[in-house]
């Protein structure tokens, strides 16, 4: 499979707003009153906090492929190349 420069570019872009956006919502559910019961966890934490942990970890599977992609796709510089300046 090809993956075009624009397409890397999005992958990247795509896992990176996970890990803008997510570990936000996770301080917000861990502020949460009915995140915890008198000390212990919910199961509203608890699922929530296997929700947050799959997005990033997807999401980080995705900037990979992004930066993999980006990289495959490069332009070879002169020197890469074999070719002197």
């Amino acid at each position: 499979m090809v993956l075009t420069r624009r397409w890397a570019a999005f992958l990247l872009v795509a896992g990176g707003w996970n890990w803008l956006i997510w570990p936000r919502f996770a301080k917000a559910i861990w502020d949460d009153p009915r995140a915890w019961n008198d000390g212990a966890p919910t199961s509203f934490l608890i699922v929530h906090a296997v929700l947050i942990v799959t997005a990033l970890v997807i999401g980080t599977v995705i900037a990979v492929l992004g930066v993999k992609g980006l990289r495959k796709t490069r332009k070879p510089r002169l020197d890469e190349a074999g070719l002197s300046r």
